[in-house]
C-alpha cells in the first residue's frame, strides 16, 4: 500500500523493495546531511510487521532462529535470521519484546511468508502469530537509543555492534564505518503515521527519503535482506554474525552450516563496498557484474546495492568470490538506456579474503579422515 507521504509536494516515489513509499521529497543530498547528523525522520512504512504473543513465544523462537532470545529482557532489541536447513538465509528480521508480545520487523514481501512458516512451525507452543503489517507502520529516525516504556514499540539497529554470542569478520565495531550510524524503527498504527511524521518536523527535523538511508546503509556496510540476500548467502559472507547469530546457542535449523564454516571453513563469497568511478555521471544498477580487471575480464560477482552518498560520492554494496584478491581491479558492467555502461571500482573490505573471523577456534589437527586441509581453500567443500 502506498504511504500518505507520497502526496508531499516533490516526492518521489522508490521502486524495487522501496516501493510504496518516497526516494526522496525533492532534495536528496539535503535530506541525506540532515539524516548524517541526526536531524530527519524517515517513512518506513513498507516494511512488514509480525506480532507473536503467548507465553511460548521466546523460548519457542530460540529454537528456530540464529538468535539467543529465551530470556530476551522487555525492550531490548536484537535481531535474527531464518535458516534453511543448509544455513542459507531465508529470513532476517529485527525483534524487540514489549512484554506482552514480541515484534518481528521485516522487509515488506517478507511479513506473511515468515508468518506462514512460523504458523507451520507452531506445533503445541502457546503462540499466535499474527501479519500486522495492516495495522502498523514504521518510522525511522536517526537515535542510538533503546525505546522506553514512554514511548511506543521500538527496534534498535545495534549494528555494527558485536552482540553476546556472535563474531565478526571484518573490524571492531569502534573501528567499523557503520559505528557513526545511529538508527532505529518506531512502529506506530498505520492511521498515525503523517501524525507521527509531522511531530517530529514540528521539532525541526527534515522528512527524507529512501535515497538518504540507503546511501548512509551502504557506507555503514549494513546488509539487507532484499539486496544483499540471495538463495546462496550464508551469514558469515555478509558479516551479519556480528547481530543475527548466537554461536553457543542449542540447535536451530541451519546451525550446522553456520558452526562448520565458522570453525572449519570459509564463506566461499564475500561482501565489499565499492567506490565508483563517477566521471561518466551514470551509475548501474544493482545486479550488474563485477569483473575481475577491465570489462574483459572475469565474472567475480554482482552488485547488490548503489547508492549516491553525499561525500563519497557514488558507491556500492558487492558480494564477490572470496579468493578475489583485496587489492585487484574491479569493473562494473551494467547497462544504461540499452547500451552497456562499464565503471571502474575501487573494493574497500568488509569480509577478509582469508574467510577467517576473528574468534575463530585454533585448529587441532584433522578432526576425521577426508577433513585434513590441502591448501588455503580446502575447507570450502564444507559447504
Amino acid at each position: 500500500m502506498d504511504s500518505p507521504l507520497l502526496a508531499r509536494h516533490g516526492a518521489v516515489p522508490a521502486t524495487g523493495a522501496d516501493a510504496g513509499i518516497a526516494w526522496h521529497y525533492g532534495d536528496p543530498v539535503a535530506e541525506q546531511r540532515a539524516l548524517a547528523r541526526g536531524g530527519a525522520v524517515v517513512d518506513q512504512s513498507h516494511l512488514g510487521v509480525v506480532r507473536v504473543a503467548g507465553p511460548d513465544r521466546l523460548g519457542w523462537l530460540h529454537s528456530i532462529t540464529s538468535q539467543d532470545v529465551q530470556a530476551l529482557p522487555p525492550r531490548t532489541s536484537t535481531e535474527l535470521l531464518v535458516l534453511s536447513p543448509q544455513g542459507h538465509v531465508e529470513h532476517s528480521a529485527g525483534v524487540v519484546d514489549d512484554g506482552e508480545a514480541t515484534w518481528l520487523i521485516t522487509e515488506g514481501d517478507h511479513a506473511e511468508p515468515l508468518a506462514g512458516w512460523l504458523e507451520r512451525m507452531k506445533f503445541m507452543m502457546r503462540v499466535e502469530v499474527a501479519d500486522v503489517s495492516a495495522e502498523y507502520a514504521a518510522i525511522g529516525e536517526p537515535v542510538a537509543a533503546e525505546g522506553t516504556d514512554a514511548e511506543p514499540v521500538t527496534w534498535w539497529d545495534r549494528w555494527p555492534t558485536v552482540l553476546a554470542g556472535g563474531t565478526r569478520y571484518g573490524p571492531p565495531a569502534d573501528e567499523h564505518p557503520g559505528a557513526e550510524r545511529s538508527w532505529r524503527l518506531v512502529l506506530v498504527p498505520r492511521a498515525d503515521l503523517a501524525a507521527a511524521v509531522a511531530e517530529r518536523e514540528d521539532a525541526g527535523w527534515t522528512l527524507a527519503g529512501t535515497w538518504a538511508t540507503e546511501a548512509l546503509r551502504v557506507e555503514a556496510w549494513r546488509p539487507r535482506l532484499s539486496h544483499e540476500v540471495d538463495h546462496r548467502s550464508v551469514p558469515h559472507e555478509l558479516d551479519w554474525l556480528r547481530t543475527a547469530v548466537h554461536l553457543n546457542k542449542g540447535c536451530y535449523r541451519g546451525q550446522e552450516t553456520i558452526a562448520r564454516v565458522h570453525n572449519l571453513g570459509r564463506p566461499p563469497r564475500r561482501l565489499v563496498l565499492l567506490h565508483l568511478d563517477g566521471s561518466q555521471h551514470v551509475v548501474p544498477d544493482a545486479g550488474a557484474e563485477v569483473r575481475q580487471g577491465g570489462p574483459d575480464g572475469r565474472a567475480v560477482g554482482t552488485v547488490t546495492t548503489v547508492a549516491r552518498h553525499h561525500e563519497l560520492g557514488p558507491v556500492a554494496l558487492a558480494v564477490i568470490k572470496r579468493s578475489v584478491p583485496e587489492d585487484a581491479e574491479l569493473t562494473v558492467v551494467g547497462e544504461v538506456g540499452g547500451s552497456e555502461l562499464q565503471v571502474a571500482a575501487a573494493q574497500e573490505v568488509v569480509v577478509p579474503g582469508d574467510g577467517v573471523s576473528a574468534d575463530r577456534p585454533e585448529a587441532h589437527g584433522p578432526l576425521a579422515r577426508g577433513l585434513t586441509p590441502r591448501g588455503p581453500d580446502a575447507p570450502q567443500s564444507l559447504l
